[in-house]
């Protein structure tokens, strides 16, 4: 990696009182405070208002996965409570938007709580969907205790539909609370339709019909991407050194007509909603240029964290080039939908490619998303948190928002 040396995560922290960290939603989308930032101007406004805030002729992007109900109980005849959180699927697909289409049996990659109580053995459960008893079995891995095997009966039923009732919603640790039926429909975006993420992208909570049908009264265009959160969106930055944390993956989908608007959008802004939305943007230009370089590249996204500040790719491609190169790639395999990983990690001193709007929540103490928001308007980011908790904003997953303008944007 060029151009760095060290950089200090300390750089991105700050007090965060416990009571700053909203524990419930409110009772209505768009009723949260909207911290609005241009030009090194900060204002208090309301969700409900952002139409009125993004000019006219923007693009706005946002991420539709869908939070599977990724935390599953049981308990052992000694009365001993095992989790079991589901993070990848391994049989008989890795492929996570078929993964909950399968009957049983399947086996998935899990974290599991309360594991010396639970070194092998079949653990059972019962539940009801619509009425009808199923039961739900579970079985370590011989060799590899990192992965189960899912059974139920009868099978007639999809995974899916299995979590969907008898899965708990993965709530972030730093709410202090069990998970209540409420956030099956809260801790989602109206938005959610591809199943695969164990955290919320959190700053489309915010949205409702009536900002959209406002915001499509307006003129301003959509576009939907996908990329399925991961649990390592709560790592720590636990180095002292920035560029020694390792980032992680997490899958990314971007459909064809998502990247002609961009496009098209050339010389108007492109409105990012979240970070998870903005990373995977921005790892679709590193993309383009990736097939720029080496037409032997392959088709599938693989973006390494520190890939923008590899010497050996041109920085100075331009956005249209860039993915245009990935449409002509689309179109030599018939894909509709080009589809990968995404490593990249946003830090300051990064070239901001695609993205010209940030929609986002308020972000963890020294957390990538955080170096994202630093990132994208500078040492500013101190002032606007600082104004945000003298001002009542509500931190974190189930928070307020956050409406960032890169300097050189004008309505």
């Amino acid at each position: 990696m060029s151009g760095f040396t060290e950089l200090s995560p300390k750089k991105f922290d700050y007090d965060l009182p416990s009571e700053k960290i909203a524990q419930y939603p409110l009772e209505e989308r768009d009723q949260s405070k909207l911290l609005y930032y241009r030009a090194g101007e900060i204002d208090t406004r309301q969700f409900k208002d952002i139409t009125g805030l993004l000019p006219e002729n923007s693009l706005l992007i946002y991420n539709q996965t869908r939070v599977i109900q990724a935390r599953l109980f049981f308990f052992k005849e000694s009365g001993a409570k095992v989790e079991v959180f589901l993070l990848e699927p391994e049989t008989p697909t890795r492929e996570i938007n078929k993964a909950f289409e399968c009957k049983s049996p399947v086996s998935w990659n899990v974290l599991i709580g309360n594991s010396k109580k639970w070194k092998s053995g079949l653990l059972s459960t019962q539940f009801e969907i619509d009425g009808e008893p199923v039961t739900l079995y579970a079985e370590r891995h011989e060799e590899n205790k990192k992965i189960v095997y899912f059974s139920w009966v009868p099978a007639q039923y999809s995974f899916s539909e299995i979590i969907e009732h008898f899965g708990k919603t993965p709530l972030p640790p730093y709410m202090k609370r069990d998970a209540e039926e409420s956030d099956k429909d809260r801790y989602q975006t109206i938005f959610a339709l591809q199943e695969g993420s164990v955290a919320a992208p959190t700053a489309g909570l915010h949205f409702t019909p009536e900002v959209f049908k406002k915001l499509e009264k307006k003129g301003i265009k959509k576009a939907e991407v996908t990329l399925h959160v991961g649990v390592g969106t709560f790592k720590p930055v636990s180095s002292d050194n920035l560029l020694e944390h390792e980032m992680h993956t997490e899958r990314i989908y971007i459909p064809r007509k998502t990247i002609e608007s961009i496009i098209k959008q050339e010389g108007s802004p492109v409105v990012v909603t979240g970070t998870t939305s903005m990373r995977t943007i921005e790892s679709l230009y590193w993309h383009g240029v990736k097939l720029l370089v080496d037409r032997k590249a392959p088709t599938q996204i693989h973006i390494h964290q520190w890939d923008p500040f590899n010497n050996r790719y041109d920085k100075d491609i331009s956005k249209a080039d860039a993915l245009n190169a990935v449409l002509n790639r689309m179109d030599e395999e018939g894909l509709d939908t080009i589809s990968g990983e995404t490593q990249l990690m946003i830090i300051p001193g990064y070239d901001f490619k695609i993205c010209d709007v940030l929609i986002t929540n308020f972000h963890m103490p020294r957390s990538t998303l955080l170096m994202l928001v630093a990132a994208f308007i500078g040492d500013d980011w101190e002032k606007a948190y600082q104004y945000a908790l003298e001002n009542d904003f509500r931190f974190l997953s189930y928070g307020d928002s956050c409406l960032f303008f890169k300097k050189e944007i004008t309505a």
